[in-house]
C-alpha cells in the first residue's frame, strides 16, 4: 500500500525551491527577491494578478509570497490559482490592511499564512518553511483594540474610494464622527 506524502514533505523531497513573487511595489518586490535567493530559493517576480496567474500556468511553484492588494485585482486571485495548479505549494499572502476577515478568506483560498506589511525575509521565509499547524508565537506587541477599529474604517474608506458619506454609511456611524475619526493619528 502507497502512503499519501503530506504536501511539505512531497516539496523537500522534489527540492523544489521554486519562489514566485507577486507584488506591484517594486523596490519591496526587488529586495525580498533578493533576500529570498540568498536564503535558497529560485525567485520569478510579477507585479500583477495576471502575471502572477500566467506565471502559475505556465510553472507552477512551490512557494508564493503574494500581496493582497494588487492594481488590476486582488491577490486571492493567484492564491486559487496557484492551488489549483499546484495543491502542494505554500502561499504566503501580504496586505498592509490586516484584518481577520481577510486572513480568514486568505486561508479559506489556500494561503498557508498571512502577515502584515511591512513583512521582513526572515518572517516570510518562516513562514514558508513552517511544519503545518505550527502555531506562530504571539506577537510581543498586538494591536489594541482601538487600532484593530481604526484599521477596519480605513480599510472600508479605502475600499469605499475615500469617499467619507459612502463610508459613514456602509459603517452605520455619522458622517462626522468619522471625518473626526480620520484626522486622527492612528492609535498604538
Amino acid at each position: 500500500m502507497i502512503e499519501a506524502q503530506s504536501p511539505e514533505v512531497t516539496i523537500q523531497a522534489q527540492g523544489d525551491m521554486s519562489l514566485l513573487i507577486v507584488d506591484d511595489d517594486r523596490p519591496f518586490s526587488t529586495r525580498l527577491a533578493r533576500a529570498m535567493e540568498q536564503r535558497g530559493y529560485a525567485v520569478r517576480v510579477a507585479e500583477s494578478v495576471a502575471d502572477g496567474i500566467a506565471a502559475v500556468d505556465g510553472a507552477p511553484p512551490a512557494f508564493a509570497v503574494i500581496d493582497m492588494r494588487l492594481g488590476d485585482g486582488n491577490g486571492l486571485d493567484v492564491i486559487t490559482r496557484l492551488k489549483e495548479k499546484r495543491p502542494d505549494a505554500r502561499g504566503v499572502v501580504l496586505t498592509g490592511y490586516g484584518n481577520i476577515a481577510t486572513a480568514v478568506t486568505a486561508v479559506k483560498l489556500g494561503a498557508f499564512d498571512y502577515l502584515a506589511k511591512p513583512a521582513d525575509a526572515d518572517e516570510i521565509d518562516a513562514a514558508l518553511r513552517a511544519e503545518p499547524g505550527a502555531r506562530a508565537d504571539p506577537p510581543e506587541n498586538p494591536m489594541s483594540a482601538d487600532r484593530v477599529r481604526w484599521e477596519h474604517i480605513q480599510r472600508v474608506y479605502e475600499l469605499c474610494g475615500r469617499n467619507v458619506s459612502e463610508t459613514a454609511r456602509r459603517l452605520n456611524m455619522h458622517r462626522r464622527t468619522l471625518q473626526r475619526i480620520l484626522a486622527k493619528r492612528a492609535p498604538r
